[in-house]
Order: structure tokens, then C-alpha cells, then sequence
């Protein structure tokens, strides 16, 4: 397996584009995005937990049902939440694509991300849809990618290439993600693709337990939001035979989707609103992995750490509190802490208590702006990662004046 350029266009078949249509203010702004495959595809996803959803996230769970689906339509600037009339134009977003794309309306996948509890005016995406439709190419994953973008900094982009059963099969993926990102699932924009052969069953089966050790696992600033979701489309182009029950193509094209999946993490995590650096919480020791899991969760979503990392303060006292109300019954007579980035390493922690350190050593670790938190243990055998970002003066101002 092997990273390559592309994005969403990197496997066969699939085209994307993306625009200003006029829903942001901003004309510097792309706000409308197309990505669509030449085919009909199986189709899976997976939905934010927060109990208000956002008006397209409703209507993609429905044309979803069948496990299939052609095209992705997507705006930002309007997250089309606690609208009136949301699910009619979502609706008509969907009516709208078909048309121009000459396929069903039930085979469009709708996302929104923007403001909520703001009129979205269909308008300028009705008239935005024709344009798009035609700017539609393989080179278009970049385009597309800034269209769904809010207060990214960054374009997050990834695609991967791998075998089965002697065929050459590609998977790739945009992402959004600044802020409102904390698990679980789904709390970011994410939109993947693959010429890989696989069933919506399996498909369906290999994207929700991914996401588990992947999008599940990354928290910007403890808040959820209320219309994002995770998307892959597989239109089989690449002619491997098709993936209907696990087994070895299914651990491959696992792998390959994994590799994306992580790389996006990061990439969000990364970018988070005022973000600095980037936090990587790797927990080992733990008695199961759903322990491992709540404890990597727990570091990565403290504010008093975040705001450490941020100060460059080594203050691992801020790690262990943040464990200790973890809810895993921990022995803390067992638990280690070290600091590493690729300035070096500073054990800090042994024990359950401090052990002497270099404060040098310890402000050019983490001066760094990717930090890796180690937690050890000592209950067991099982880890687990999650990725973060620090919290800054930046991302106050970022969200003071969001809507205005």
C-alpha cells in the first residue's frame, strides 16, 4: 500500500468539483461542493450522536437505506439545522443534482456545515448546481475540498493505493474539521471513495468498526455537532471480485481505509479552531481497549491539558487528573507519564509520582507542533490512541464572533 496524490478523484470513476454559488458572502470563498461517480456505488455512513440533526443528515439516512448511492452534493456557510422548511430543501439539493447529473435523486448523498438556526436561501444553490455539475474532473478533489471547508486553515486531503486479488484498487477522502469536534461520531465532514468491489453489507460493517479507533477518538473542544457525517462510496471499478464476507481482501481494503481514516484524524485534530499543536494520546497497559479508550479520551479533552500544551508547560499533573476522572477504575501507583515529540522524550511521571526531569529538555519537547502524550498502566495488554489539539487565545475569537 502506497500514498498517492488525488483525493476523492484518486479512484476510477469518481469526478468532483467545487464552487462559489453564493450561499457565503465572501465570492473568495468556495461554498458548493459535487463529488460524483460514474457509476452507482454501494454506500455507507455513519452519523453524529447529537440528538439535533442537522435537515440533510435526515434525508441522506433515507436515500441511504437501499445501501446505494452515486453523487455527493455539499455547502458550507449554512449548516441547514432547526429550519423550517430544512428538510424540503435538502430535499430539493438532492432533486436539484440528479437532474444535472441524469441519475436519482435517492442516489444523492446532501451535507450541510455552516451557521445553525440560519434560513438557508436555495437559490444561489439552485443556480450554483448546473455550473458545478459541468466543472465536474478527475483533478477536482482540491476544489471540492476547499468548498466544504468553514474555519479550516488547511485542506485535508489523503488517497492510498492498494491490491486485491491482483487488482489495483485506490481509496482516497477529503475531510472538514475545525471546530465542534469531539466524539462520538461523527463530528467533522468526511467524504471517501474507492474503485474497490465490496457489498454495501461489508462496506457498511468495515466503515462503522473503523471509526471506532479512528473519528471516535479525536476531540477539538468538547462540543458535537449537530450535521456531520462520514460517507464512502465503492463503485467497483477497479474489477477486483467483489468483498461479501470477511477475509483477506476484506483485512486488506480494512488497512487501506484505516491508514485514511488516521490521517484525516490527525489532519483535523491539527487544525482545530486556534490550534497550535497537534495532541496524539497513546495509551498502553490498560486492562481492555474500552479502558484504553477512556483514558487516551479523557487526556485529549482536558481543557487544563490542552491549555498546557498550548503554555508549553510541562505540568503532567494536569495527565494524571485527567485520568483519574476518566471513570477506569486505574491503579495509580502503576501509571507513567512521558512527553516525546521530535525533539526527544522527558519521562516525567513513574509510579504514580513525579520523577526528575530536565525542564529544558521538557520546554523543547513540547515547543514542538506535534506533542505525543505516552500513558502507561500497568493493568494489562491494551492500548488505544486519540488525537487532540490545544487550546489557545485564538480559538476564543474564533468563536465569539463566529456568526457575526
Amino acid at each position: 500500500m502506497k500514498q498517492i496524490s488525488g483525493g476523492v478523484c484518486a479512484a476510477q470513476g469518481f469526478a468532483a468539483a467545487g464552487i462559489h454559488c453564493g450561499v457565503r458572502k465572501s465570492r473568495t470563498k468556495k461554498d458548493l461542493a459535487l463529488i460524483a461517480s460514474a457509476v452507482p456505488a454501494s454506500a455507507a455512513a455513519v452519523y453524529t450522536t447529537n440528538l439535533v440533526k442537522g435537515a440533510p443528515l435526515t434525508v441522506t439516512k433515507a436515500h441511504l437505506a437501499d445501501g446505494r448511492a452515486q453523487a455527493i452534493i455539499c455547502n458550507s456557510g449554512n449548516a441547514n439545522t432547526c429550519n423550517a422548511d430544512g428538510l424540503a430543501i435538502a430535499q430539493q439539493m438532492s432533486e436539484l443534482t440528479a437532474a444535472a447529473l441524469g441519475i436519482r435523486a435517492g442516489d444523492v448523498v446532501v451535507a450541510s456545515t455552516g451557521v445553525i438556526g440560519q434560513p438557508l436561501n436555495l437559490a444561489p444553490i439552485a443556480a450554483g448546481i448546473p455550473p458545478l455539475a459541468s466543472a465536474l474532473s478527475e483533478n477536482g478533489s482540491a476544489d471540492a475540498c476547499e468548498a466544504i471547508m468553514t474555519t479550516d486553515t488547511k485542506k485535508k486531503e489523503i488517497a492510498v493505493e492498494f491490491t486485491l486479488g491482483g487488482k489495483t484498487c485506490r481509496l482516497g477522502g477529503i475531510a472538514k474539521g475545525s471546530g465542534m469536534i469531539h466524539p462520538n461520531m461523527a463530528t467533522m465532514l468526511v467524504f471517501l471513495t474507492t474503485d474497490a468491489a465490496i457489498s454495501p453489507a461489508m462496506l457498511q460493517k468495515a466503515l462503522s468498526g473503523d471509526i471506532r479507533s479512528t473519528f471516535n477518538m479525536i476531540s477539538v473542544d468538547g462540543d458535537t455537532s449537530t450535521n456531520d457525517m462520514v460517507c464512502l462510496l465503492a463503485n467497483g471499478l477497479a474489477g477486483n471480485a467483489e468483498i461479501t464476507e470477511e477475509g483477506e481482501d476484506y483485512a486488506v481494503f480494512m488497512k487501506a481505509l484505516n491508514s485514511v481514516n488516521v490521517y484525516l484524524c490527525r489532519a483535523i485534530a491539527g487544525d482545530g479552531e486556534g490550534a497550535t499543536k497537534l495532541l496524539e494520546c497513546a495509551v498502553t497497559g490498560a486492562f481492555n481497549e474500552a479502558a484504553a479508550k477512556a483514558v487516551a479520551k479523557s487526556v485529549v479533552c482536558s481543557s487544563l491539558t490542552k491549555a498546557a500544551m498550548f503554555g508549553e508547560d510541562a505540568n503532567w499533573g494536569r495527565v494524571l487528573c485527567a485520568i483519574g476522572y476518566s471513570g477506569v477504575p486505574v491503579d495509580v501507583t502503576k501509571v507513567g507519564v512521558v512527553f516525546r515529540s521530535k525533539a526527544g522524550s522527558v519521562e516525567l511521571c513513574r509510579g504514580g509520582a513525579g520523577v526528575p526531569f530536565s525542564e529544558e529538555l521538557a520546554s523543547q519537547v513540547l515547543h514542538e507542533t506535534e506533542i505525543e502524550i505516552l500513558v502507561s498502566l500497568g493493568d494489562g495488554a491494551a492500548a488505544a490512541t486519540a488525537w487532540g489539539c490545544d487550546l489557545s487565545y485564538e480559538y476564543v475569537r474564533i468563536n465569539g464572533d463566529y456568526r457575526t
